[in-house]
């Protein structure tokens, strides 16, 4: 019969000696390295107040001032082929452009809107409150370091919009909004969590005549750059968001697949065609900046 020996763990033999400042750095720093490799996306939860739509009401909303803001700051020509957003450079005036924008956001009801103004809304929403958070703790080098818990990994918690006195959360309007209510994968291509492995902040606002056209230009984008897919030493690795929300793209792999090569350019397309082992997916959560 073989013994096993185990070895006394380090850490905690050294516990009864270890400053309680120093012990609870070390905690976190474990919370957050463990947080950054098994980040698990939250599930569709449906928030039934924001169902109802008026499918008759043929008035648009008025994004030219989130519009304004991304034609100032958006870089969109950087040579990585990420769009990257210039927080530093956004003047005061520029700020106050964006947070009157975010206010008349949350003063309408969106549900007195047809379906389609509803998505672009949403979209626009999400993507100006993302950058509002990046100008309120800027410089940051990760949106993962903001965020109101002392163990938060980023704000996506956080209720930071009310609008028809329900106070929402980034989480709440992604996964409790755009997923559930619209069915569509492809909103992934359009909310922007301003980092590099993001898909990109598009230079255009949404609306509802060139949501469709914005949302198969940004699949195509991120499909055909290595920060969404590509090959290393013959395996296949994605962005982890293909990981995360693998139930909108199928839950399997052969699905997955499928989606990929309906945006991938042919030399990609053959590669994924021909691909039958495992998949690996990998994320960088630096700020999308120049």
């Amino acid at each position: 019969m073989t013994k096993t020996i185990r070895k006394p763990n380090i850490w905690i033999s050294l516990l009864p000696v270890m400053p309680l400042r120093l012990l609870l750095f070390i905690t976190f720093t474990f919370f957050i390295s463990t947080a950054q490799t098994s980040i698990a996306a939250p599930a569709n939860k449906l928030l039934i107040f924001w169902v109802t739509s008026n499918e008759t009401n043929t008035a648009t909303i008025d994004h030219t001032p989130w519009q304004s803001i991304l034609d100032r700051y958006l870089i969109n020509n950087h040579p990585s082929g990420i769009n990257r957003f210039d927080y530093g450079a956004v003047s005061a005036t520029d700020r106050k452009i964006l947070q009157d924008y975010l206010t008349n956001m949350q003063q309408l009801d969106p549900r007195t809107y047809k379906r389609s103004e509803q998505k672009a809304y949403w979209i626009n929403l999400y993507n100006a409150l993302t950058v509002e958070l990046i100008l309120e703790s800027y410089p940051v080098v990760s949106i993962t370091k903001l965020g109101e818990s002392f163990f938060s990994f980023g704000p996506w918690d956080d209720k930071i919009a009310t609008i028809q006195a329900k106070t929402l959360s980034l989480n709440n309007i992604e996964h409790g909004i755009l997923r559930p209510i619209f069915r569509d994968n492809r909103i992934h291509y359009a909310v922007n969590c301003a980092s590099i492995s993001c898909p990109n902040l598009a230079k255009k606002a949404y609306t509802a005549k060139n949501a469709d056209q914005l949302l198969e230009q940004g699949a195509k984008e991120y499909i055909n750059h290595p920060r969404g897919v590509t090959f290393e030493k013959g395996t296949l690795k994605v962005s982890s968001i293909y990981h995360w929300y693998k139930v909108d793209f199928g839950n399997n792999d052969s699905s997955l697949i499928n989606h990929l090569i309906k945006y991938a350019n042919p030399e990609l397309s053959q590669k994924l065609l021909q691909y039958k082992n495992d998949i690996e997916h990998d994320y960088d959560w630096a700020l999308n900046k120049p």
